[in-house]
């Protein structure tokens, strides 16, 4: 996660830098940081007060293995169609039964969401697949985007992209993609 919020109740009164400092301290040796602390209203809750949240999918799509970034996008081999992919996208744009691009664990009263936009670019050898709404189904972005590279090389079309969402059915969706891609860049809150 590059935007990550989380919050916590405190049994004593302290200074958001004080918190920031010593979560900080704690999390050592992991690979993470607390950049930011912040007094919030007592009604905050991290995850049920967003209103919105940014995705983004790394997808390297080049015939070199990965050496710096193995572990942090998915290495694809062949050739990717990257117009085809972001016109398949859109597709998901817009409210619809997700059921096809839900995990069989996840836990959503509803498998109804809506999707707000889904952009796929080539950034350098990477094609970055950015997806933003008020909330997602469990591996629902992961599964889209394995479903998409399908339609990026060639082994599947934007109808049938369409059928497998019409479908809401899990057995018609594609490949989910590998976790290591997903980086949660930001969340919204009003």
């Amino acid at each position: 996660a590059l935007g990550q919020v989380a919050h916590m109740a405190l049994a004593k009164e302290a200074a958001p830098d004080t918190v920031r400092a010593a979560l900080n301290f704690h999390l050592k040796p992991d690979p993470v940081a607390v950049l930011a602390a912040a007094t919030a209203t007592p009604d905050f809750h991290a995850r049920f007060s967003a209103t919105g949240r940014h995705y983004l999918y790394r997808l390297a799509a080049r015939r070199p293995p990965l050496a710096l970034e193995r572990g942090r996008a998915w290495h694809v081999a062949a050739p990717l169609d990257v117009d085809a992919m972001h016109d398949a996208a859109q597709a998901f744009v817009g409210r619809h039964d997700f059921t096809t691009f839900r995990a069989a664990q996840c836990q959503a009263k509803s498998p109804v969401k809506s999707l707000d936009a889904f952009s796929v670019s080539r950034v350098g050898d990477e094609i970055h697949c950015s997806v933003r709404a008020r909330s997602f189904l469990h591996s629902q972005v992961r599964s889209m985007v394995g479903t998409l590279k399908c339609v990026g090389d060639g082994s599947w079309t934007k109808a049938r992209l369409r059928e497998a969402l019409r479908a809401a059915d899990r057995g018609a969706c594609g490949p989910v993609a590998p976790a290591h891609g997903l980086y949660l860049v930001a969340v919204a809150y009003d």
